[in-house]
């Protein structure tokens, strides 16, 4: 599947996450300093993930910035986006199930790359609930 890859440095996580998702068979979009000539601000590259996800261009994203928190408010103003700062594996598998979280945004200062397969395979592995009452609330967002 395609997957929209942002951030706003270039760090050992990031080297990590384009690592691990390849190694899953996962094809990348590379933006903001992942990829030459991009815009570099968290702002633009948490929106232009979230607008891949929103307009189907790719299934998922990940947006990362030094706290997590600016990118997953870029990418929430997006219609149709739905990020979550998540650090830790069971956060990640609760914004997927409760939230129908698509794009995953994670901390370049707070994540350790060590982590990265864990809230992945957390990622991949959990799908939305189809409990009524949580679908009612995600159709809210």
């Amino acid at each position: 599947m395609r997957i929209a890859l942002g951030s706003d440095q270039a760090t050992e996580l990031t080297a990590a996450l384009q690592s691990d998702l390849r190694a899953r068979g996962h094809d990348l979009l590379l933006l903001g300093a992942l990829a030459p000539g991009e815009d570099d601000a968290w702002p633009a590259v948490g929106r232009r993930v979230a607008e891949s996800v929103a307009s189907n261009e790719c299934v998922y994203g990940v947006v990362c910035c030094w706290s997590g928190t600016g990118v997953s408010i870029a990418a929430n103003k997006v219609p149709g986006a739905r990020a979550a700062l998540c650090g830790d594996s069971e956060t990640a598998s609760l914004a997927r199930e409760w939230n129908d979280a698509n794009v995953l945004a994670l901390s370049l200062r707070a994540t350790p790359a060590t982590e990265v397969k864990a809230i992945l395979d957390a990622w991949f592995a959990t799908t939305p609930t189809s409990d009524p009452k949580y679908r009612a609330m995600i159709a809210q967002t």
